[in-house]
């Protein structure tokens, strides 16, 4: 890999008895070494004066106490001590003071952070009966500008029969989120992890508030009763909930969890309110916006402290505290560049860096172009993952752009989780995948493994989703149907190379409208292949956990667990109505029964009502018989059993056939004529499933586990 990792090799065998002095460094490091920490004890005198004195936090002649919590303003005990009703703390219990809405509070941070307590919601069952006693869907309505924190907290499920949601409100307008937990024993549960199997997570966006918890069950739990009757939702704070085997009945007992606030004065932003007479911002102070941008923070400037609420609430900090905290720092960052060396030394052997370079140096892999990064590379390229380069989040990871040294633009994906055993697996994942030069299959271009868990590099697509270019609520959804239905055939194309051109064949497992990115010329690429899973020849008879997206999911792999390359037809099919009719694969805000695009599409077009659903524009500009065509595509694609779909091969050459149509004006679509015949190919008879065609089980490259993303707009 490189000189570093080398020479601590070289170091660990040819002097096994070096001594622990020897292992951190040369004498020339523990030299300064003990210079710094001479001049650190000397200056320790001076900084003890500076630490030990204390800046007032509340206003003059106000409690700053409630028991042994701290009260900052602009939050207060009474009135005239805090700024206004939202920021009042009853005190009347001092055990448990509370805020507006009754929210218990635990801690009160002057960055914009408050500790409290949130309910768990709870759906419990009993021999199939819904016990009425023990099921609960909590909601919080927030104060003005206190919203769920999304950096602090997160989604959680748990239970092996159950899907829960989290509704909200983001500026104004109602968000919904969640995931679903499927598991038939305790079997492949993971201690400490929310791997899907027994509980999953889901990130909370920015600015969330006036929550409510819903949890459901598929079967009423009458399948896995005897070890978890119940199944729950809960908002928790980073690291304060551990799911075990255990937590399947234990949070039937657990009545509330840990939960963070973020809280904001006003809603106007700093540019708007700095020049205002109800600016609090004291001096030596600087505002900061929240967020979502909906109120304002206040920050004491560097080399000061305090309260920056309170008109002369900030300090300066003594010198020699300054220089002591200077000197730790720097003895402090010596001690760990050795050891982060050896870590990541770790991280790359762990997560498989030798074998993927054997790979690389292999005749048969001559061609692959895949770079291994370093840590570094990746850190400059997102400016250390600052999160305004964040362009995407998913079930799996978030996705960075990011600059490279040699000015190109890269998206760079980190993961939240690998699994050790399928490292190997992994490699060959990415072998393959940098070999795979197709026009509509986003590039794979290297991976780090120097951290815990690897990070991959792609080719940067400028253009955003096809969700978004769908069904983003600021764009009017103006695509033509031309372009749409070749957006339709090239993707078809794409999944058609994967499944029978790649060697060996990938099946994406995860096809939906926001994995599929359009480059600058509107051209689709497919992407995101954090769930695919290559198919190995020699096997046919692997049973995998389910895994995908709500709306988008293959009800027939859903029910066997058997995966084939036609659960990547069904949602195909199901992003085909969506170019169709502009509506969202799943949307909440419709009634349960009209909640799936697919069931309501095929509910339509039974009636012979194609043209009520279909997106206003397109039923205008686009052949009546063209558009019958692709909608009876899409039809065959969403049948119950995979066997009766076609092959990604033969939807890829129908809708070509279809493009070809609509640039020979002439040809009428209706027609049987030999010309029609020839640009459709082949007929849709011909598309039925031949039993002789490939229907492998495959293993997984990356994880092994139940998860569904909802994506519900995201």
């Amino acid at each position: 890999m490189s000189n570093i990792y080398a020479k601590f090799s070289m170091h660990k065998h040819n002097n096994p008895t070096s001594s622990p002095w020897e292992i951190l460094g040369d004498m020339g490091f523990l030299e300064t070494l003990i210079r710094i920490t001479c001049v650190s004890v000397i200056l320790s005198e001076f900084a003890v004066a500076v630490v030990g004195f204390t800046y007032p936090i509340a206003r003059p002649n106000c409690s700053d106490r409630c028991g042994d919590m701290k009260i900052p303003y602009p939050f207060g005990l009474r009135e005239g001590c805090y700024l206004d009703h939202n920021f009042f703390v009853n005190c009347t219990n001092s055990s448990e003071p509370f805020i507006p809405t009754h929210m218990i509070v635990k801690n009160i941070s002057l960055h914009g952070q408050i500790d409290t307590l949130m309910y768990v919601a709870r759906d419990c069952y009993e021999q199939g009966v819904k016990d009425y006693n023990n099921s609960t869907n909590p909601w919080l309505a927030s104060p003005l500008n206190f919203t769920v924190s999304s950096t602090q907290n997160k989604f959680v499920v748990v239970g092996c029969d159950t899907v829960a949601y989290l509704v909200g409100y983001q500026q104004n307008e109602r968000y919904a989120t969640g995931c679903a937990s499927v598991c038939e024993s305790t079997r492949f549960m993971v201690y400490g992890s929310c791997t899907g199997v027994g509980c999953c997570e889901v990130d909370i966006p920015k600015g969330l508030k006036n929550v409510t918890m819903e949890s459901h069950s598929f079967q009423n739990h009458t399948m896995v009763e005897n070890f978890n009757p119940c199944g729950y939702a809960l908002i928790s704070k980073q690291d304060t909930f551990n799911f075990s085997i255990d937590s399947l009945r234990t949070l039937r007992d657990q009545q509330m969890m840990p939960m963070v606030l973020d809280w904001a004065i006003g809603n106007e932003t700093c540019n708007d309110i700095e020049n205002k007479s109800n600016y609090i911002c004291g001096d030596n102070s600087s505002c900061q916006n929240s967020e979502d941008r909906s109120g304002y923070r206040c920050k004491c400037k560097d080399g000061y402290d305090g309260n920056p609420y309170l008109p002369t609430g900030c300090h300066g900090v003594g010198i020699s505290f300054i220089v002591m905290l200077v000197c730790s720092s720097w003895l402090y960052l010596m001690v760990k560049q050795r050891k982060l060396i050896k870590l990541r030394q770790r991280f790359f052997e762990q997560n498989g860096g030798l074998i993927l370079q054997q790979k690389l140096s292999k005749p048969e892999n001559s061609t692959a172009t895949a770079k291994i990064f370093t840590t570094e590379e990746l850190k400059k390229a997102t400016n250390n993952y600052d999160e305004t380069l964040i362009i995407g989040r998913g079930g799996f990871g978030t996705v960075y752009k990011g600059l490279l040294l040699d000015n190109r633009i890269v998206a760079i994906k980190k993961s939240k989780t690998v699994d050790e055993s399928q490292i190997e697996q992994f490699i060959n994942e990415v072998v393959v995948l940098s070999q795979i030069n197709h026009r509509n299959v986003v590039k794979l271009l290297g991976c780090c493994l120097e951290t815990q868990v690897p990070l991959l590099v792609y080719e940067f697509i400028p253009n955003g989703t096809l969700f978004e270019y769908i069904h983003h609520k600021n764009k009017e959804s103006t695509v033509s149907w031309e372009i749409r239905l070749r957006i339709a055939a090239e993707t078809a194309e794409a999944l058609s190379y994967l499944h029978f051109a790649a060697s060996p064949p990938i099946i994406h497992r995860d096809v939906k409208s926001s994995n599929i990115l359009l480059d600058s010329t509107h051209t689709a690429k497919v992407s995101d292949f954090g769930a695919s899973r290559l198919v190995p020849l020699d096997q046919t008879q692997l049973a995998t956990m389910v895994q995908g997206t709500l709306g988008y999911l293959d009800p027939e792999y859903m029910q066997t667990s058997q995966l084939t390359e036609k659960s990547d037809v069904y949602s195909f099919g199901v992003v085909l109505v969506e170019l169709l009719t502009g509506e969202k694969a799943l949307s909440f805000d419709k009634p349960e029964e009209e909640r799936s695009l697919a069931i309501r599409f095929l509910s339509f077009l039974k009636d012979n009502r194609l043209f009520e659903i279909l997106e206003k524009h397109i039923a205008k500009e686009g052949k009546a018989g063209q558009l019958k065509e692709v909608a009876n595509l899409a039809k065959r694609c969403l049948r119950l059993k995979g066997e009766d779909r076609p092959t990604m091969k033969e939807v890829a050459t129908e809708l070509e056939g279809l493009r070809k149509m609509e640039m020979h004006s002439w040809v009428n679509v209706d027609s049987n004529s030999e010309e029609t015949e020839f640009l459709l190919g082949e007929t849709s008879d011909s598309c039925k499933y031949n039993a002789s065609n490939k229907s492998t089980n495959v293993y997984d490259s990356v994880r092994d586990h139940v998860i569904f993303d909802l994506d519900d707009g995201r």
